[in-house]
C-alpha cells in the first residue's frame, strides 16, 4: 500500500499522519514537517500547538482524505499559502490568492527599516507601491496609526484581496488606489515611499521552479535585466517625496550595488543597503535632499 492510500484511508493518529506526510514532502521542501503541520492544522481547524498537545488524536476519514488531497497538491509544487488561503506576515494573518505575491519573511526587513525612520507619533503620508496582499501597507498603518498610508497596485484583483485584509484587521488609516506605481498619486507629496517591486531577471531559472510557478509573473519578473521597475520607481519618486523624504526598495540578493547606482544617478543621498536574516543584501534606501 502506498503512502498516499495509507494517508487517505487508514485510521492513524496525528503523529503518524505527520511523520508520513513529512516524508512525502521531503523532496519538495526543506521544511517538510512544518508544512505538514500547517496543512493538517488547516484541515482540522486547529493550531499547530494543538497538534502537538494531542498527537494521539485520530482525524476522521474525511479529514484525512482532505489532508491527502492538499498534500498531493503541495507535492506537485503548489504553495502552502495557496492551499490554506493565508500567510502570516509581521503580526498579521493575511488572506492570499494566486492574484497576489505571497508575502515573504525577507520583506519584514523593509517594514522594520521604514519604521525606524517614521517617528512614533508622525502624521506622515506614506505610499506602498505594488501592494499585492497589502502586507507592507497594513504593517506600516498598524504600527503608525497617525500616518495615512496609500497602497497602489496595477491589479484590481490584488487590490480586492488587500482591501479584504484591511477590513478583516480593522485598519482605517489606509486607502487603496488602482494603477501602476505612483501614477495614482499625481501631484501628491509623501514623506516615505516603500516598495517590493518585481526584480527577478526574466531568464532566472527560479521562475520555472517551485512556488514561483504559481505566483503572478507580473509581480516577479522585470525585463530586460530585473531592474526596470526599480529604475522607474526611483525616477518617479523624486517628484513625490517631500524634502528629506525616504525611498525604500526591496531587491534581489545580488542587486544592491546596481540599486545604489540607480539611486545615486537620480540624486538620492544617505544611500544604504541592508541585509536580511540570511545575510543577503535585500533592501536599499535613499533620501531626497532636504
Amino acid at each position: 500500500m502506498s503512502h498516499g492510500s495509507q494517508l487517505a484511508g487508514a485510521a492513524m493518529i496525528i503523529e503518524t499522519v505527520l511523520q508520513q506526510a513529512s516524508h512525502k514532502l521531503a523532496t519538495v521542501t526543506e521544511t517538510s514537517r512544518l508544512e505538514a503541520e500547517i496543512l493538517l492544522a488547516h484541515v482540522l481547524g486547529k493550531s499547530r500547538t494543538w497538534l502537538r498537545t494531542w498527537p494521539e488524536h485520530v482525524p476522521s476519514t474525511g479529514q484525512q482524505r482532505r489532508f491527502h488531497e492538499l498534500l498531493a497538491r503541495r507535492a506537485a509544487g503548489e504553495p502552502v499559502a495557496h492551499l490554506t488561503g493565508e500567510r502570516d506576515f509581521w503580526d498579521m494573518t493575511l488572506r492570499v490568492t494566486p492574484d497576489t505575491l505571497i508575502p515573504r519573511p525577507e520583506t519584514e526587513r523593509l517594514v522594520e527599516l521604514a519604521l525606524e525612520r517614521i517617528p512614533q507619533e508622525a502624521d506622515w503620508r506614506i505610499a506602498d507601491l505594488g501592494t499585492g496582499s497589502g502586507a507592507i501597507a497594513l504593517a506600516l498603518a498598524r504600527e503608525r496609526p497617525a500616518c495615512h498610508v496609500i497602497a497602489t497596485d496595477l491589479s484590481a484583483d490584488a487590490l480586492r484581496v488587500a482591501r479584504g485584509n484591511a477590513e478583516n484587521l480593522g485598519v482605517g488609516n489606509l486607502e487603496f488606489r488602482h494603477g501602476p506605481w505612483l501614477a495614482p498619486l499625481a501631484g501628491e507629496k509623501l514623506s516615505l515611499i516603500a516598495s517590493n517591486p518585481p526584480y527577478v531577471h526574466p531568464d532566472d531559472p527560479h521562475l520555472t521552479r517551485g512556488d514561483l510557478r504559481f505566483e503572478p509573473a507580473s509581480a516577479l519578473g522585470s525585463a530586460p535585466d530585473g531592474l526596470r521597475d526599480i529604475r522607474e520607481i526611483a525616477h518617479a519618486a523624486r517628484a513625490h517625496l517631500m524634502p528629506g523624504g525616504w525611498l525604500l526598495l526591496e531587491h534581489g540578493y545580488d542587486q544592491g550595488p546596481a540599486v545604489r547606482d540607480i539611486l545615486a544617478i537620480q540624486g538620492y543621498g544617505e544611500l544604504a543597503t541592508h541585509t536580511d536574516l540570511s545575510g543577503h543584501e535585500r533592501v536599499t534606501l535613499g533620501r531626497r535632499p532636504a
